[in-house]
């Protein structure tokens, strides 16, 4: 099993009752409120966290970005994975990831990549995201074409990393005369992509027919079954029975000595779904043409106030009855965790430990636990379930890899 650490590097340090007199923390929020003093001691604080993720035996720090929303402080994930590329030494750099439609230009994405991936000795991971609605509209950018884009910007770099140049490219969305870096991956024939997301079909089905695999960001046991059906239905048609190694689970972790104050610092999970001010609009979220026609009706209702906004989510005692949020002692998480490997049987487990204003020494606290006493139980509950990592079986990173596409290769 692939077990990896992740937060979304909150930035709580700002006036809660300003975002509270403007309902809405993402996008228009201004950014008076924000202070750079504060954000340096933050990043110091992550640095110092992630470090010590690898130190106490992860296997990967998962990345992520955001654009104009306190409740994370990644403008640009490959900037901190250039400096943990340089920082550690062993664990995964997994990128969920780069939000490809806003991408300019796909080709410069690409050799970033390239180049994080060659200082950090091929331990990059590098997963691609449609990106939030929110994204689109920070970087103007039309969510209509969204996924389009996303589409094309993969094909786009997935070629410049594993044809040699110069070529042309003509696409819809891109054109370069010229596609001819000198920069490119350590990995070959590429690093492995990875596709997180939370429901949408067409996400699912599109990472299915390349063999990618889903990492479901903190769904419910009833969700990711769906999923995983979604998933297996169309790796069939693709000619490929998908496993555990395609499938991925995020869940947010929050481990102390006493469920007492795990519970306490578990609360602050809730930031970022509206107890602290951490909601985004519905409108701005998923403006209109970014979702399929199967989340148009709900997605109105929610706008009529005839439905209730998703974003704000379930409360707090609830997500922990149904385990979407985890917290307590190391003896209490592990048994949780169980029934969700059992159930959601992924072979990629990322634990989500910080969020909010959970301080930096109960964020060190929980990450040595999760190391110390959570993780070696983790891997012998996996082997017990047959649960191991896509690195262990060493299977394609990509459909195009797989035995069975190069037999047709040859065959033709």
């Amino acid at each position: 099993m692939h077990l990896m650490y992740f937060t979304e590097q909150p930035m709580s340090s700002y006036p809660e009752e300003e975002g509270r007199k403007f309902g809405y923390t993402a996008l228009l929020f201004s950014n008076r409120h924000f202070d750079p003093v504060e954000g340096a001691r933050l990043y110091e604080q992550r640095i110092i966290e992630y470090q010590l993720v690898e130190e106490v035996g992860f296997d990967g720090i998962m990345l992520n970005e955001h654009h104009n929303a306190p409740f994370c402080m990644q403008a640009k994930c490959n900037v901190m994975a250039s400096v943990l590329a340089g920082l550690t030494k062993r664990v995964k750099l997994v990128l969920l990831g780069n939000p490809l439609p806003i991408a300019e230009n796909p080709i410069r994405l690409a050799e970033e990549l390239a180049m994080i991936d060659m200082i950090s000795k091929g331990r990059l991971v590098s997963g691609f995201v449609r990106g939030g609605g929110v994204e689109s509209l920070a970087t103007n950018t039309n969510p209509a074409y969204n996924r389009e884009r996303f589409e094309e910007a993969h094909d786009l770099i997935i070629k410049t990393w594993t044809v040699p140049g110069p070529w042309r490219w003509e696409g819809r969305h891109y054109q370069f005369r010229v596609v001819n870096p000198w920069v490119l991956p350590l990995q070959k024939p590429h690093p492995r992509i990875w596709i997180p997301g939370v429901s949408s079909r067409e996400t699912i089905v599109w990472a299915a027919q390349h063999r990618y695999p889903y990492i479901a960001l903190n769904t419910s046991i009833e969700d990711s079954k769906k999923i995983w059906q979604y998933y297996d239905e169309a790796a069939q048609k693709a000619g490929y029975q998908s496993g555990p190694e395609q499938r991925g689970y995020l869940i947010r972790c929050h481990v102390q000595d006493t469920e007492e104050k795990a519970l306490r610092n578990a609360r602050e999970f809730m930031w970022m779904q509206g107890e602290f001010t951490g909601l985004m609009h519905p409108v701005w979220a998923a403006p209109s043409g970014y979702l399929g026609p199967w989340a148009r009706r709900a997605l109105a209702e929610v706008h009529v106030g005839r439905r209730p906004n998703p974003a704000a989510g379930l409360p707090f005692e609830k997500q922990i009855q149904r385990m979407l949020i985890i917290a307590g002692t190391p003896d209490q998480v592990v048994a949780k965790l169980r029934i969700i490997l059992e159930e959601t049987r992924p072979s990629i487990l990322a634990l989500w430990g910080n969020d909010g204003k959970i301080s930096h020494e109960d964020s060190k606290n929980c990450i040595r636990l999760l190391g110390t006493e959570v993780l070696p139980r983790l891997r012998e509950i996996a082997k017990e379930l047959n649960l191991a990592s896509p690195f262990e079986l060493n299977s394609p990173v990509s459909l195009a890899e797989s035995p069975l596409a190069q037999q047709s290769a040859a065959a033709s």
